[in-house]
C-alpha cells in the first residue's frame, strides 16, 4: 500500500487522471462484456433446454400408456433427433435392450415422484450432451416412470465460445479506446493547468509579475477557467504590489538623498573643524543634528509604513476619549503658536486596538494640521459618541488635483514642499487606520480649510 501511494505522488497529475479515467472506462467495459457474455450463455442454454422440455413432452404424447423402452437411441449426429427413453422406478422392470442414457438413483426417485425433474450434463460418443429427466406423467394407471430426453450440445458449446471470444475482443477494444480517451480527457482537461504552469515557471524565471494566463475564449464558467482567472487576478494584485514597492525604494531613495548629502557635508565641515571658526562649528553641529534627526525620523517611519497589521498580542481595549485627549495636550506642547480645541462626546467608549498606534495616527492628524495652520489660528478636533474624530485646520486646505493623492506615500503638495515633513505622515495615517478595521477620509472644510475624519469601527 504505501509502494503504491509513493508511486501515485511521484506521478503527473495528467498521468493519474488519465489511468483514473482509462480504468473508470475499463472497468464500465469489462463490465459491459462480462454481462452481455453472461446473457448470451445462459440464452443459449435456456433454448437448448426448452428444446429438451419440447422433445420430452413429444415423447410422453407419442408413446403414452406406453412401459418402459428405448424410444430413440441414435443421437450420436448434429441432425439425429434427440435421444429418449422410458424409466421405470421400479428397477426389475427393465427393457428388453439397454438403456443408452445413465439411469441412476436420482432417476428412480423422479419415476417415483420423489424429486422433481432436472437437467445433466454428459457426454455421448465422445461429444458433450445435455440430459432432462422429468416424471412421466401419460404413465399406464399406477406405473412408476421417468422420461430422459438428451440432445448433442456441441452447436451451444461452440456458440459460448464464440460469444467469449467477440466479448473478449470487445473488452480489448474497449480497454484499448478507454487508454486513448483518457489521454485525451487529461491532456484538455488539464490545458489550463498546463497554461498556468508554465506560466508561474516563467514568472519565476523572468521575475515578470506583468505575465498573465491566457483564457479561453467565450470564458466558460468551469473550475479551471475560475482558477486561471484567480490567478490571473493574484498576478495583478503582485504586479501592483512590486511597483508600489519599486515605488516606495525609489521615492525613499529620493528623500533620503537630500539628508544624507547634507549629513556628509556637514560631517566634512566638522572634520576640518581646525579651519572654521566657532560659530561655523555650531551651525554645521547644529545641521547635523538636524538632518541625524530627519533621517532617524523618516527611516522609522519607513519601518512604521512595512508593518500591514497590528500584532494580536499587543492589542487591547483603548479608551478612545483619553487617548484623543492625551493626543491634544501633546500636540498643544509641540505646537505653542496654535490654538487646539476639543469636543469629546464618547465619554468611556473603548476600541479594541494598540494603543501606541492609535496615538500615532491622531498624533498625525495634529501635526499635518498644525503645520499648515498659520500662527494663532485654531486647530478644532471633534469626537463623537459615533466614534467619530473630525480634525479641521483653518489653513489653505487641499486643491482639488491634490486630493486624491493626500495619503500617497511621500505626496507633497506644491504648497507644502516648503514645509518639514518627509510626506509619510498622512500615509502612515491611513495604514494604521486600516488595520484597525477604521476609515480615514479627506475633504475641503467649509469656509477654508482641510477636514480630516477618522470612523473608528463602534
Amino acid at each position: 500500500m504505501r509502494t503504491h501511494a509513493r508511486w501515485r505522488r511521484r506521478r503527473p497529475l495528467r498521468t493519474r487522471l488519465a489511468l483514473a479515467c482509462t480504468a473508470a472506462v475499463a472497468v464500465v467495459a469489462l463490465g459491459i462484456s462480462a454481462a452481455a457474455f453472461s446473457i448470451v450463455r445462459y440464452e443459449l442454454n435456456h433454448q437448448l433446454d426448452q428444446h429438451l422440455t419440447q422433445q420430452a413432452t413429444l415423447v410422453q404424447q407419442q408413446h403414452r400408456g406406453q412401459g418402459p423402452q428405448v424410444v430413440y437411441g441414435e443421437c450420436n449426429y448434429l441432425a439425429a433427433p434427440a435421444c429418449a427413453q422410458i424409466v421405470s422406478a421400479d428397477p426389475g422392470r427393465a427393457p428388453g435392450e439397454p438403456y443408452l442414457l445413465p439411469v441412476t438413483q436420482a432417476t428412480r426417485q423422479v419415476a417415483d415422484r420423489q424429486r422433481a425433474g432436472y437437467f445433466t450434463d454428459l457426454t455421448i460418443g465422445g461429444h458433450p450432451a445435455r440430459m432432462l429427466t422429468t416424471p412421466m406423467i401419460t404413465a399406464p394407471a399406477g406405473a412408476r416412470q421417468a422420461v430422459q430426453v438428451a440432445l448433442r450440445a456441441d452447436s451451444v458449446q461452440e456458440g459460448v465460445r464464440q460469444a467469449g471470444a467477440l466479448m473478449a475482443a470487445v473488452a480489448a477494444a474497449g480497454v484499448l479506446l478507454a487508454a486513448v480517451l483518457g489521454r485525451t480527457v487529461a491532456r484538455t482537461g488539464l490545458a489550463p493547468v498546463a497554461r498556468l504552469t508554465r506560466t508561474a515557471e516563467r514568472i519565476a524565471d523572468t521575475r515578470d509579475a506583468g505575465l498573465r494566463i491566457e483564457l479561453p475564449p467565450g470564458r466558460r464558467e468551469d473550475e479551471l477557467t475560475r482558477l486561471a482567472g484567480s490567478f490571473n487576478t493574484m498576478l495583478g494584485e503582485l504586479e501592483q504590489s512590486v511597483a508600489a514597492q519599486r515605488r516606495l525604494v525609489a521615492d525613499a531613495s529620493h528623500e533620503l538623498r537630500t539628508p544624507l548629502t547634507a549629513l556628509r557635508t556637514n560631517a566634512e565641515l566638522l572634520a576640518r573643524a581646525d579651519r572654521l571658526t566657532e560659530s561655523q562649528r555650531d551651525r554645521a553641529a547644529a545641521g547635523l543634528h538636524r538632518q541625524l534627526r530627519e533621517v532617524t525620523g523618516l527611516v522609522n517611519d519607513l519601518i512604521e509604513l512595512a508593518r500591514d497589521e497590528e500584532p494580536q498580542p499587543l492589542l487591547e481595549q483603548v479608551a478612545v476619549g483619553r487617548l484623543v485627549g492625551h493626543c491634544v495636550d501633546t500636540a498643544r506642547g509641540h505646537w505653542p503658536a496654535v490654538t487646539f480645541t476639543l469636543d469629546d462626546g464618547a465619554g468611556e467608549r473603548t476600541v479594541p486596538g494598540v494603543p501606541a498606534r492609535l496615538a500615532r495616527l491622531v498624533s498625525n492628524l495634529l501635526d499635518n494640521a498644525a503645520k499648515f495652520s498659520p500662527p494663532g489660528a485654531v486647530v478644532e478636533v471633534r469626537l463623537t459618541a459615533g466614534l467619530e474624530l473630525t480634525v479641521r485646520d483653518h489653513g489653505p486646505g487641499i486643491a482639488a488635483e491634490d486630493l486624491p493623492y493626500v495619503f500617497d506615500r511621500f505626496y507633497r503638495a506644491s504648497a507644502a514642499r516648503a514645509l518639514p515633513g518627509s510626506g509619510l505622515g498622512l500615509a502612515m495615517a491611513r495604514q494604521i487606520a486600516h488595520a484597525h478595521g477604521a476609515t480615514l477620509t479627506a475633504e475641503a472644510a467649509p469656509g477654508g480649510g482641510a477636514l480630516f475624519r477618522l470612523r473608528l469601527p463602534a
